[in-house]
């Protein structure tokens, strides 16, 4: 088996973004075939497995860049994490909403997030996360 994925990977070669295969069909890493017209595209399990992974690299950058992070509940960890997995590093334009969150002032730091064009955006997840924010509680 590994002789055979050796080979693979010597013909298709990796490439870590989607790309456009030389018969023009949407691809990923070692040829993995994802464009929808020829019924590709990815498991639910790969899918999660790629989340987690994702997750991971957040919290770690999220601990490198705010000082204040790991005195953080799990809730409000929990919101900084969920926007920085939508956002990326935009997530550190909002000064004012860490701001308030280093100084433990979480109504001012959720009145922030709503304040945002961020908000306009994603609709019902900033209404969650502020509230998840203020209350320190999961909404489920």
């Amino acid at each position: 088996m590994q002789e055979l994925l050796n080979l693979l990977k010597l013909h298709e070669g990796f490439v870590s973004h989607c790309y456009d295969c030389s018969e023009g069909y949407k691809t990923i890493g070692f040829g993995r075939l994802i464009d929808k017209k020829l019924g590709g595209g990815i498991t639910e399990e790969e899918a999660e497995y790629l989340l987690k992974n994702d997750v991971n690299k957040s919290v770690v950058v999220l601990q490198n860049k705010l000082d204040f992070f790991s005195e953080l509940s799990e809730v409000r960890k929990t919101v900084l994490i969920d926007m920085y997995f939508n956002m990326g590093n935009r997530l550190f334009k909002f000064e004012k909403t860490l701001e308030h969150i280093k100084n433990k002032n979480f109504t001012k730091a959720a009145e922030e997030m709503l304040n945002s064009r961020w908000a306009g955006q994603v609709g019902q997840r900033a209404v969650r996360l502020s509230e998840m924010m203020e209350s320190d509680e999961y909404p489920f």
